[in-house]
Formats: C-alpha cells, structure tokens, sequence
C-alpha cells in the first residue's frame, strides 16, 4: 500500500469567484493554497481538505461529508455566516445537515454520537 500523505475532497464549480466566497464565508478564511489558476484550497482537519475546482462540466455534481465535535453548533456557526443548512436530521448513532454551494454540490456536516449503542438482537 502506498504511504498517503493528504486528502483533499473536490468540489466542482461553474462560478469559482462565487464558490470561494461561499466557502470562505463558512470556514472563516481565504483559501490556504490557491495553486493554478481556477483551483482553490483549504485544510479543514488534519490532512484533509476541500478543494474547489473550476470545472463547469461537472459543476454541482459531488458531494463531501465532514464530520463534526457539535452539530447544533456547526448549524448555528454557519447560519452566522449566512450559509443555509437543511432540518438535521437525528438517526440516533448521527446527526447530519447539509448546505449546497453555489454550484449545487453537497456539503454534509455529520456529527457521530459517541453514546449510541445498537441494541442487541
């Protein structure tokens, strides 16, 4: 098995300008990295990252899923930042939102209850 270094999610865009607004509203900053022209990057956790990609073709068409510590927190930070989420949905073992960007890609925000327990059958 190869050592992995990073893992980027790609989120393809029609309007880049428009998609790295939107994403630098909710993660707070300009992008880490901006490498080639169109391209657009951000760390979000460890090794992790989004990257933001012009490519109309294929615009609106991925989704990534982000786990995190508080949803109702993650929820309430983001509509700070103006950015909509859908109802969280509870199915006890997780919870999860999810807001669209500009370009219609999916971004779940998926909290995991670390006091689940399935019963047994």
């Amino acid at each position: 098995m190869p050592g992995f270094k990073d893992v980027y999610a790609v989120l393809p865009v029609a309007d880049h300008s428009a998609a790295v607004a939107w994403y630098e509203r909710w993660i707070g900053r300009r992008p880490d990295a901006e490498p080639m022209e169109g391209v657009a990057e951000w760390r979000i956790a460890g090794n992790a990252g989004i990257q933001v990609a012009h490519a109309p073709e294929a615009a609106g068409r991925s989704t990534v899923v982000i786990v995190v510590d508080d949803i109702d927190e993650t929820v309430g930070a983001l509509e700070a930042q103006d950015v909509t989420c859908g109802p969280i949905q509870d199915y006890d073992f997780v919870k999860l939102t999810e807001a669209a960007d500009p370009a219609g890609n999916k971004v779940t925000f998926v909290w995991e209850n670390p006091n689940y327990r399935p019963s047994p059958e």
